[in-house]
């Protein structure tokens, strides 16, 4: 066997280690506390989320001014929330959808990312304390003054809604994608297919030979490719993560 089989091998099987997200109490960043949220969704865990996009940066030849793209955004979610921990490196985050409801959620979500953005909803949070007199409400506010904070510049957002399985209408190749699909299979999906692999043909549309991409999924679903190289896998319980670029 070849050493980089191997190597391949021995990602494939090793244990979940974080090299780049520090185990740390991510409570700010709780669905419906400070972020908005779905009621019944859930949302991707923080400390893995941050892990990803740090293997992602290590693939990555660019360290810094990062464009970061979520081609299944939903909520916005996991981009707000890697918007906000990884300041020193993201400039720019495209979230695109099919669906326009999420899209609104995922516009109010990276909108927090600004700092007239945060303030706003700090704002909102103090009106609904005024009128509820609820002790989760003073919490909040508390944690979205943390997340102000962190805020060390304006990042610019695109939001736009695609289906991923067609063109993709963006004018900048992105230097990282990370995007977690639908639990359910990709048939399920509005104007999906039944092949998971025709997500990443479709992203090689947009894909310059240095892009990284992070594909999240059930454990189940397996990515069939001859345009992409698989740079690490992982399974996650009953998720997995996998890591490519352009062969």
């Amino acid at each position: 066997m070849k050493q980089k089989e191997i190597e391949t091998k021995q990602k494939e099987s090793a244990k979940m280690e974080y090299r780049h997200a520090q185990r740390d109490n991510y409570e700010d960043f709780a669905g419906g506390r400070v972020l908005y949220n779905i009621v019944g969704a859930t949302n991707f865990p923080v400390r893995l989320i941050n892990e990803i996009y740090g293997r992602c940066l290590e693939y990555s030849g660019k360290k810094a001014d990062i464009c970061l793209f979520d081609c299944c955004c939903g909520s916005g979610y996991s981009l707000t929330v890697l918007g906000f921990l990884n300041q020193q490196t993201i400039s720019k985050i495209i979230a695109s959808d099919i669906d326009e409801k999420m899209l609104e959620i995922a516009k109010a979500n990276l909108s927090l990312l600004s700092v007239n953005g945060i303030k706003r909803r700090i704002e909102e949070i103090r009106s609904l304390y005024q009128k509820y007199k609820k002790e989760s409400h003073l919490q909040a506010e508390k944690s979205a003054v943390k997340l102000m904070n962190l805020i060390q510049k304006e990042i610019e957002v695109q939001i736009f809604k695609a289906n991923v399985f067609q063109d993709i209408p963006i004018d900048i190749k992105p230097d990282i994608i990370i995007t977690d699909v639908p639990y359910c299979d990709l048939v399920d999906w509005q104007g999906g297919t039944d092949d998971i692999s025709c997500l990443l043909e479709s992203l090689a549309k947009i894909c310059s030979n240095e892009t990284v991409i992070a594909i999240c999924m059930n454990k189940k679903q397996k990515i069939i490719t001859t345009k992409f190289r698989r740079m690490e896998k992982q399974i996650i319980g009953k998720r997995k993560f996998e890591i490519y670029r352009l062969a």
